[in-house]
């Protein structure tokens, strides 16, 4: 309250004389306020806010949201990428300082133990669920699918190559070396946008099972932000140009 001249704490003084005779609500500069029983001001914020986001999870729609919340034409909203499974839309700050959340989008991704080892069979099963098809999906799938029950051998060259059993006929077995590393894309962000490659260790050990050991850092978190500004962007092109919406990663 610093800033004000003289006048208004003049005129605040009035205000607070006419508050403590009985007038609570009174106007400053434009704005309500409202006086305790000490004669203090208080300002009255209006409640014009949506008081919950709307909870969703795909980027379609966000699109379909924004392009039709006709109560929000007119204002400036911001696409903020949160991570490669959440995206979050918000209003400008306004003159209290407050932003409006509008939509919290959080992607369903297939649940898949890194880092861990698993069961042929299901390990089998998660690889063409959980993963877009690759050509080291393909390989693993042939090898983890015809496994004989003997012993995983570590080869003698390096120490980090693998050879397994598998069946590559109706009666006959053969050594094969299991691939290492391998380039995947497993399901980790929106379903709309390409699913990022990285690179994985593939393990195999005793007893018929097998594990993918994360191997690029999480780089591909960047390529799937990525991703999804850009789908953003090429749907929501007319609004941004328009300064009514912009996206950012």
């Amino acid at each position: 309250m610093e800033n004000l001249t003289s006048e208004t704490i003049e005129k605040i003084q009035e205000l607070v004389n006419a508050a403590n005779s009985g007038d609570r609500l009174v106007q400053i500069q434009g704005r309500n306020y409202t006086f305790n029983d000490y004669g203090e001001p208080k300002p009255v914020i209006p409640q014009n806010q949506s008081k919950d986001s709307v909870q969703i999870s795909t980027l379609s729609g966000i699109i379909e949201l924004i392009k039709n919340m006709n109560e929000r034409k007119d204002k400036q909203l911001f696409v903020q990428v949160i991570s490669p499974t959440r995206v979050q839309v918000f209003g400008a700050i306004d003159e209290y300082g407050r932003r409006e959340k509008l939509i919290d989008s959080k992607a369903m991704i297939p649940d898949f133990g890194f880092n861990q080892y698993y069961e042929a069979e299901t390990l089998n099963i998660a690889l063409q669920s959980r993963f877009a098809e690759t050509e080291d999906r393909e390989l693993i799938l042939k090898v983890i699918g015809n496994l004989k029950e003997q012993q995983v051998h570590q080869s003698s060259d390096d120490g980090v190559s693998q050879s397994v059993q598998i069946k590559t006929g109706i009666a006959t077995v053969g050594a094969v070396k299991v691939p290492n590393p391998v380039t995947m894309r497993p399901y980790r962000t929106f379903i709309e946008v390409e699913q990022p490659e990285s690179k994985f260790v593939f393990r195999m050990r005793e007893g018929m099972e097998a594990a993918l050991f994360e191997a690029d850092g999480g780089a591909w978190k960047n390529e799937a932000m990525n991703n999804i500004k850009t789908y953003l962007d090429d749907n929501l092109n007319d609004e941004i140009e328009s300064g009514h919406v912009t996206v950012i990663a």
